[in-house]
């Protein structure tokens, strides 16, 4: 048979972009490929594996095999009005799907928009969702062709065929006649199809990844006598997960979980650690779920093709060697991610550190790790070897246990968004903890973390925050390689997902999450044995945007009771939504005194201990705290048995203020965040607005984008973004109603005078080259010209200032009313999609970066407080006595900017600065647009894995 992966590459028109990768409903892979004459042989094979009634549900009638005829039928396509698609496995035909353009007569058509589909899978596989992941992608390639509607003909007890189509969620159209259910279905997308796909994936992904954490049985290739080497440390790893007889059984009636050994050149009879060691994956005795993968890079295609010959589901690879070495290793990083999945594998890695589940009943260290973390609720990802380790270590020394954790490397294949699926649906998991430095699919991982993030904390680390530079190995799309950090910020703040700076935060964060109530809003009682730690938490809370109470301070005579009664009073108080008890060691007491000169401790032996006194009543003041709804943590000093004391009781201790605050004040950003979530979700809306004329926007940017520029602008490096002019950009955007004030030219003084006497006294004449441009430091600007004396004048100042009105390119504008000069932008990121900006123009935007951001589409609520989220927003609500501004004006632009590049996806950018936004209405001043061809949506196409 020929290699699946070329098919028939001299065919000519061979469509290889309807290639794909896919995931099946139980978490297995196949690959969704065009049919080719090449492929007769397969096609035989295949139908004589399908049963006889699924044959007749095919053809209606008994059809026991394929003739000369049928066979060339069925594999010869022009990839037009006739293709063929096969899901393949291990280089064999599972399913196929066919589909014949028809005219409106249902006679075959070269022109006609309808085409009638026919699936058939085989009985073996059918229910792992084959023929739901085949119609996507053939409804998809139709589309391409041109193609609108499908029919089929389906017979009444063929219920899961018409289970596939009805359940699709495409718009369709049902008739019974001659005993033959007549379905009709349009192909365009509608938001029921699209829920439909993207749940599935979540479901296939899901299964994917439990798949990865609870095999039954478990390979590692390359496992050698060197006690040191890294087969043989994974090795006595995973046997600490299992015990020593390998039949650790996981639920009742399953079969015994295994370890196996494999080294090509291990003599007979070899054993390592009490396990027999076989010469070839192949050699095993039994079925196996999973296989890490030690051995050289040289030799890893021949493990995965012994893999994949034997059945294995997955895969972790930990042999370095890949795309962190160069072009070359990227290239053999792209191979072993193909052979595997044409197997039906998944690959952690390669360069992986590995798996770990520390689910008791089904235990598995398939990692570096030489110890099982602790059971407890938090599922950890990371994409690096050296903070994989941190991270197990970090949560060790604090006593936090983990649900699961992967450190994937290169993460060719499985992917943090794979492990996200997975922690939604996984009751163990309480918090999700993230490293990452990189994204593969950032529209996807917004997607499945805001779905996540209403349930679970998802708290991550982003390195190469300020660099932006790729990490060595990683595979990402072209578009997603210059991701910029205030991107990455608006996608965290949208999806819910808490962002911190550190490793240390990551946990203190974590933490609190895990273990006390959110807050239900930002009042912060501070109570304490030390004045001075309670000042300096005051302090901290004020610095993070919380608003703390003055300080109670107990002296530092303070007993454990004095904690519990005062503790309680703060906690009961309903003006209160949480408390940060501050402790020292209490001075002077026989636990912490000054003898012989020094200051002795609890863990003098000559000594008691307040730690335990204090510990009791912050105890039973934390009992109280969570009936009660509020969390409660420690922030402390010197007192080192203290936290552990807590543990039990679950109170998050700090050795410094700023970290309990910090933590805290993440837990209050996160809890605000959930609450306005779910308010939106049955208010938030994008408002019907009036003056919106979509297809007279469309016209005008389908026009920009065919003129000559254009054309000439895609061979130029960076695309084929252009600038509007400035008529064309007024006009666009005023078919949203967006009204720019109009300029008009004024290259002498006599066009400037003319220019006025149009646009109606008071104008401002003002300098609109680029290097000019929203730059009044250079005196580039006159205001408040009343009339044309002032304004001849002013001409020939700028012209003499600016070296000539010409190339200062100076304009006459009709002055706007006073008010807060803000700036408004849309700007599409190809990796994220449609980003609305808001800022005061000038320095607060410029210098200070005081902007904040929302994802498109917007809706009222998102705009609401996109104006608020930024420093300076009290100038707009009448600071220090002054008048507060149109608000409702300023968001009513916002929404039409977010639909107008929503609607339109053309549209690259748009600027809007500056928009004078004043006590009545607004005024904007200055407006660029950019446009560029549509580009590409693959969110919003058929489900495929990545093949980067």
């Amino acid at each position: 048979m020929e290699d699946p992966a070329v098919a028939n590459p001299e065919q000519t028109g061979y469509p290889q972009h309807w290639e794909a990768d896919v995931l099946l409903r139980d978490g297995g892979t196949a690959r969704i490929r065009p049919i080719t004459p090449g492929d007769a042989g397969r096609l035989v094979e295949f139908y004589e594996q399908v049963s006889d009634q699924s044959k007749y549900f095919r053809f209606f009638a008994p059809y026991p095999r394929l003739s000369d005829k049928d066979v060339r039928r069925f594999t010869h396509h022009d990839f037009v009005n006739r293709v063929g698609l096969a899901v393949v496995v291990r280089d064999r035909f599972i399913a196929t799907v066919r589909y014949d353009r028809i005219d409106a007569e249902g006679r075959p058509s070269d022109s006609g928009t309808d085409a009638e589909v026919a699936f058939l899978v085989q009985d073996a596989h059918q229910g792992r969702g084959v023929a739901s992941a085949l119609l996507e992608h053939i409804a998809a390639v139709a589309q391409e062709r041109g193609i609108r509607r499908f029919q089929a003909e389906v017979l009444p007890e063929n219920r899961k065929m018409v289970k596939v189509f009805t359940d699709a969620g495409y718009t369709q159209r049902r008739s019974f006649a001659d005993g033959v259910v007549h379905l009709e279905f349009d192909l365009e997308q509608t938001d029921r199809s699209l829920a439909v796909m993207r749940a599935r994936e979540h479901r296939a992904e899901a299964r994917s990844v439990q798949r990865l954490l609870i095999p039954r049985s478990v390979a590692v290739v390359g496992v050698s006598r060197n006690p040191q080497s890294v087969g043989r440390a994974i090795l006595r790893d995973l046997l600490g997960g299992f015990d020593t007889s390998f039949r650790s059984r996981y639920e009742p009636g399953a079969e015994p979980r295994a370890v196996y050994a494999v080294n090509r050149n291990a003599p007979p009879g070899t054993e390592l650690d009490g396990v027999p060691v076989h010469r070839s994956v192949l050699d095993v005795p039994g079925p196996v779920d999973l296989a890490v993968i030690a051995v050289p890079e040289s030799a890893v295609p021949a493990a995965v093709a012994e893999c994949g010959a034997h059945g294995v589901q997955g895969l972790v690879v930990v042999t370095a060697g890949y795309a962190e070495t160069g072009p070359e290793g990227r290239d053999r990083q792209r191979a072993l991610v193909r052979q595997a999945r044409a197997a039906g594998m998944r690959v952690v890695g390669p360069n992986a550190f590995g798996l770990i589940n520390t689910d008791p009943e089904r235990p598995l260290n398939a990692s570096l790790a030489p110890h099982l973390p602790e059971r407890g609720g938090f599922g950890i990802f990371c994409q690096s070897g050296a903070i994989g380790v941190a991270l197990l270590e970090a949560a060790h020394k604090r006593g936090l246990g983990v649900s699961s954790f992967a450190s994937v490397g290169n993460r060719a294949d499985v992917s943090g968004n794979d492990f996200l699926q997975y922690w939604a649906e996984d009751e163990a998991t309480e918090v999700v903890l993230l490293y990452l430095e990189s994204f593969g699919n950032p529209r996807k991982f917004t997607r499945i973390a805001r779905r996540l993030a209403a349930a679970k904390p998802v708290v991550v680390v982003k390195g190469a925050r300020h660099t932006g530079s790729l990490p060595p190995g990683h595979a990402v799309p072209a578009t997603a390689t210059g991701l910029r950090d205030a991107t990455v910020d608006a996608l965290f703040e949208q999806a819910g997902v808490t962002r911190v700076a550190t490793i240390t935060e990551l946990f203190d964060t974590g933490e609190l999450l895990a273990q006390q109530p959110l807050p239900p809003g930002d009042r912060i009682a501070v109570v304490g044995n030390s004045d001075s730690l309670g000042l300096l938490t005051y302090d901290a809370c004020l610095s993070a945007g919380l608003r703390p109470r003055t300080p109670v301070d107990l002296t530092t005579a303070a007993t454990g009771e004095n904690f519990r009664i005062a503790l309680d009073v703060a906690l009961s108080d309903p003006a209160v939504d949480a408390v940060i008890a501050v402790a020292i060691p209490p001075i002077g007491t026989a636990a912490h005194a000054f003898t012989g000169g020094r200051l002795t401790g609890p863990d003098d032996p000559e000594t008691g201990s307040d730690d335990l006194e204090i510990a009791t009543g912050l105890l039973e003041a934390g009992a109280r705290a969570r009936e009660l709804g509020k969390p409660l943590v420690l922030a402390h000093l010197a007192l080192t048995d203290l936290p552990a004391r807590l543990r039990p009781g679950g109170i998050p201790a700090y050795a410094a203020p700023e970290r309990a605050v910090g933590a805290l004040a993440h837990a209050v950003h996160y809890a605000q965040w959930r609450s306005r979530t779910a308010e939106a979700e049955e208010t938030a809306r994008v408002p019907e607005l009036d003056r919106i004329d979509e297809p007279g926007a469309r016209a005008l940017v389908e026009a920009a984008l065919s003129t000559r520029a254009a054309t000439a602008a895609r061979t130029q490096p960076g695309g084929a973004r252009i600038t509007l002019s400035e008529t064309d950009a007024q006009e666009l955007l005023a078919r949203y109603g967006i009204d720019v004030s109009p300029v008009l030219p004024a290259p002498d003084e006599e066009s400037a005078v003319r220019a006025a006497e149009r646009l109606g006294y008071p104008v401002a004449l003002k300098a609109t080259a680029p290097h000019l441009r929203h730059r009044p430091d250079l005196g580039s600007v006159r205001l408040d010209l009343t009339g044309e004396p002032g304004l001849r004048r002013a001409h020939r100042e700028l012209d003499a200032l600016l070296g000539g009105a010409a190339g200062a390119q100076l304009v006459v504008q009709r002055m706007a009313a006073r008010g807060v000069d803000t700036v408004i932008g849309a700007t599409v990121d190809p990796a994220v999609g449609a980003i609305l900006s808001f800022g005061l123009a000038g320095a607060p935007a410029e210098l200070l970066g005081d902007v904040a951001h929302r994802l498109v589409p917007a809706t009222d609520q998102d705009v609401a407080s996109l104006i608020r989220e930024v420093r300076a927003a009290p100038l707009l609500f009448g600071w220090r006595g002054a008048e507060a501004v149109d608000t409702a004006a300023l968001e009513e632009l916002l929404l039409r900017v977010s639909q107008l590049v929503d609607d339109v996806p053309e549209i690259a950018s748009v600027d809007l600065e500056p928009v004078v936004v004043a006590p009545h209405g607004l005024a904007i001043l200055g407006a660029r647009v950019r446009v560029a061809p549509l580009p590409v949506r693959s969110d919003l196409g058929p489900r495929a894995m990545s093949t980067l």
